[in-house]
């Protein structure tokens, strides 16, 4: 038995098999893999009992459920009208120019993927953004070069 299964049996065992389980279960291993393989998800199916079809169709249903494997910081750009008529556009252009990539790409390094969702829950706020789990709001230029900046810094 390798690592992950070992892993997944503990995370299916810890949430339970029912299948009203599964959205909890494939959270866990995102938060600890990073992403979900296909052998992942074959390995929940099997552990739980479900078809592989079932998993990856929850999977793939839910944007922040990463399927590929995505950079070491994933920055979630909030695409709502709210964000779009605060000046999302001009923040993923600057996010673009800071990191020299486009909407969907990953830094060579692998450290930033950039990507659009859906509502964040932060209009009154707007424009957000998330960094793996850092909310950003009342974005501006100057504030996302700076907070690209420091995460450049970081290890």
């Amino acid at each position: 038995m390798d690592a992950l299964q070992e892993k997944i049996k503990e995370v299916v065992a810890h949430h339970g098999r029912e299948r009203h389980n599964l959205l909890p279960v494939l959270q866990e291993v995102v938060e600890q893999e990073r992403y979900l393989s296909d052998y992942a998800m074959t390995l929940i199916a099997e552990e739980m009992g479900i078809s592989a079809a079932d998993v990856y169709g929850t999977a793939t249903f839910y944007s922040f459920m990463d399927t590929v494997p995505r950079g070491k910081y994933l920055i979630r750009v909030c695409k709502t009208i709210t964000c779009y008529m605060k000046g999302k556009n001009q923040i993923l252009m600057a996010l673009e120019e800071a990191l020299k990539i486009k909407l969907g790409e990953t830094t060579p390094d692998k450290k930033f993927t950039l990507m659009e969702t859906n509502c964040l829950g932060w209009c009154h706020k707007a424009p957000a953004m998330l960094i793996n789990d850092d909310v950003h709001t009342e974005l501006t230029v100057e504030k996302v070069h700076s907070i690209i900046k420091e995460y450049k810094e970081r290890p």
